[in-house]
């Protein structure tokens, strides 16, 4: 037996402000108020394992009752991890939706950022075991689960997502907005070569991110012409600016 029923629903008012997310390797995701999440890295744990495992089902006669307790034991261990990291996530972007009515992040294209290096026979690619394991890290961090958990989370308590380009956000200082790729020489240090403004690259990432939306959000309502990327420029009272 169904049974339909209607309701009204009050419509829910979100709590806290605004704030920008930088997603990252060795920080999960660092919010532009400083708080920052380390990453979960489940997968990478568990990877010594979860081979000697596959090691042990490839030795056994396919389909006989040893290769089927070692299969289920590999599916135990793949099944480990991804509850593992549901887990994480959840409770990450729980916590993230409930304090803030606005949350600003990177339009990241994840299939195309975790594509194979190895190229063709006639093209063979370069650095290809490194670009592997950063694959391989940025598969186990689950960033597209990330954000559409967030999306649907934000909207059950009132707030809202915005997506943003990435392109330069690691590069623009918040400081003075010069944009260069040499303000980043290290993955964990920003320091502006014309201003000489001195933070963490993920925060100083994340504070763009912030400043887009912002723009973004005032470009909808002026219906002027969204800058690309981080291109957002501080006014003397601090606030994001469009430039057709």
């Amino acid at each position: 037996m169904s049974i339909q029923t209607e309701r009204e629903v009050d419509q829910p008012i979100p709590n806290g402000s605004a704030v920008g997310i930088d997603m990252g390797i060795a920080r999960f995701a660092t919010l532009s108020d400083g708080t920052f999440y380390a990453p979960l890295n489940r997968f990478k744990r568990h990877e010594d394992r979860l081979r000697r495992a596959q090691q042990a089902m490839s030795r056994k006669t396919k389909f006989s009752s040893n290769w089927k307790k070692a299969k289920a034991r590999v599916q135990r261990i793949h099944s480990r991890i991804g509850n593992a990291r549901r887990d994480y996530l959840h409770k990450t972007t729980t916590t993230i939706s409930q304090n803030h009515a606005m949350v600003c992040i990177e339009d990241l294209q994840v299939r195309n950022m975790s594509k194979s290096a190895a190229g063709t026979t006639e093209q063979p690619g370069r650095n290809v075991r490194a670009k592997s394991g950063l694959n391989k890290a940025i598969l186990d961090q689950g960033w597209f689960v990330f954000r559409r958990q967030l999306d649907y989370k934000l909207a059950w308590n009132g707030g809202y997502l915005i997506a943003v380009p990435p392109q330069n956000t690691s590069r623009t200082c918040p400081c003075c907005g010069h944009v260069s790729k040499d303000n980043r020489q290290t993955q964990a240090r920003f320091e502006c070569v014309e201003c000489g403004f001195e933070e963490n690259a993920d925060l100083v990432g994340a504070i763009s991110v912030l400043r887009a939306g912002h723009a973004r959000c005032a470009c909808e309502v002026s219906g002027a012409v969204m800058p690309p990327a981080a291109g957002t420029h501080r006014s003397d009272s601090g606030a994001a600016q469009c430039r057709p």
